[in-house]
């Protein structure tokens, strides 16, 4: 199995989001710890378009046997380009994978048994993609929209009255990681969300990181789960 950690150096919101220091060490140092924990990877690849990226990739274990060239690191380029090209300059050096998992640099909550988890789903489920989600905090039915003289309208009048465990839960992708087959990842007619199964985690395991306030909200959540992690372990031992 092939784990690609996608890392280009171009991040305009957070410059050099990539490798900026989360509680003490690179962000992306977190994925590639968490996949080689995980034990079910024959490469933990980096792609990236930079070199600083790379040296730091390389000093927490995971392997650099590529560039990416510019062509797949601007701002428009998506994931499944960006692993489709792994998986193919991997096989040009003659590694084969049945799956690969595309793992954000970015997701410092992502567990190996998460990981673990999501392969035994895509192969059980012989789906052609599995991928993290979690549940909005919100039930959307009841989403609000402003009209043209700014005054609220239900998106869907007819949900605003029932109960909120009458609507049924809904879910978006929670932007830790993507299991795919190798087929599915070259097939250039598919997307991520064609056959996908859902890896469901719960909100507390969950920040996306795109903001100054999503990374200082992400470390606040990051030192709380760890804190209790770390009591639970000592009420163990007593």
């Amino acid at each position: 199995m092939l784990c690609v950690i996608p890392a280009r150096g171009g991040s305009k919101r957070i410059p050099r989001k990539n490798i900026r220091a989360f509680l003490g060490k690179p962000i992306i140092a977190y994925s590639i710890e968490a996949a080689r924990k995980a034990g079910i990877f024959t490469s933990v690849v980096i792609s990236t378009d930079d070199d600083e990226i790379a040296a730091v990739a390389r000093e927490f274990g995971a392997d650099v046997p590529f560039m990416r060239p510019a062509a797949l690191a601007d701002d428009f380029t998506g994931t499944v380009p960006v692993v489709r090209h792994a998986v193919r300059e991997m096989e040009k050096l003659g590694v084969l994978c049945e799956a690969a998992c595309c793992l954000y640099p970015t997701a410092p909550f992502v567990t190996a048994a998460a990981l673990q988890a999501g392969l035994t789903l895509l192969e059980d489920t012989a789906s052609n993609f599995a991928f993290t989600v979690t549940g909005f905090d919100f039930p959307i039915q009841r989403a609000l929209r402003t009209d043209s003289l700014n005054r609220l309208v239900p998106v869907d009048p007819d949900a605003m009255p029932r109960r909120s465990q009458d609507l049924e839960e809904c879910w978006h992708d929670a932007g830790q990681f993507y299991w795919g087959t190798r087929t599915a990842w070259l097939d250039e007619g598919l997307s991520l969300w064609q056959g996908a199964a859902a890896i469901k985690l719960p909100r507390t395991q969950v920040q996306d990181i795109d903001t100054l306030e999503d990374w200082e909200l992400a470390e606040l959540l990051f030192r709380r789960l760890t804190e209790n992690s770390h009591s639970e372990a000592l009420q163990e031992k007593q």
